[in-house]
C-alpha cells in the first residue's frame, strides 16, 4: 500500500515538473538603444567635371571634430536619398574609413583639398571593418547612400561645393 502510494506521488510530482516546464517562454524584442536622427547643418552641391552644371544638390550633416568623425553614420537606420555627412579634416591625407556600427549601405566619396572627387568606394557593406581606402591624399569625405554615386553619375573630376549653416 505504501508503495503504491509513493508510485502515485512520484508521478503526480513528475508531471507536475513536466507541465511546469513545458510553459511558453515570453519573447524578447530588442530595440535599438540608440537612435539616431538626420539634422540639417548644411547644403551641398554636385558638379560636373567638364561643365560644371549641377549634379544634385543634398542637405549635410557636419563631422569636424573627433567625435563625430569618429561616429559618421554609424548606428543610423535610414538614410534619405537627399542627405548625406560630410567629413572635413584639418589637412590633407590619405583616409580611409570602415562600416563598423554602420546599418545601412554607403557610397564613401573621398574629396582633395580643392573640393575635386579623386576617388570612390562604392557601395560599402554594413557592419564591415574592412579598411575602405582612398586612392589619392583628401581633406574632405562624403557619405550618401549606397549606390547614389552610380545613379547621379559621379565621376572622379567632378566637384563639390557646400555651405554651412
Amino acid at each position: 500500500m505504501r508503495i503504491q502510494l509513493f508510485l502515485k506521488s512520484v508521478v503526480i510530482v513528475s508531471g507536475l515538473v513536466f507541465l511546469s516546464s513545458c510553459k511558453e517562454e515570453k519573447k524578447t524584442i530588442t530595440e535599438d538603444k540608440v537612435v539616431v536622427s538626420f539634422k540639417k547643418e548644411g547644403t551641398l552641391t554636385l558638379k560636373k567635371a567638364d561643365s560644371n552644371s549641377i549634379i544634385k544638390t543634398i542637405d549635410i550633416e557636419i563631422a569636424d571634430d573627433e567625435y563625430t568623425t569618429q561616429t559618421g553614420l554609424m548606428y543610423r537606420n535610414q538614410l534619405k536619398v537627399n542627405h548625406g555627412m560630410l567629413f572635413i579634416f584639418p589637412d590633407t591625407q590619405m583616409r580611409s574609413f570602415y562600416m563598423k556600427n554602420t546599418k545601412i549601405p554607403l557610397d564613401i566619396i573621398y574629396i582633395d583639398k580643392n573640393k575635386t572627387i579623386v576617388s570612390f568606394q562604392k557601395n560599402a557593406k554594413p557592419m564591415d571593418e574592412t579598411s575602405l581606402p582612398s586612392e589619392a591624399p583628401a581633406k574632405y569625405v562624403l557619405e550618401i547612400y549606397g549606390g547614389l554615386s552610380d545613379v547621379w553619375n559621379l565621376n572622379v573630376g567632378d566637384t563639390i561645393s557646400f555651405e554651412t549653416l
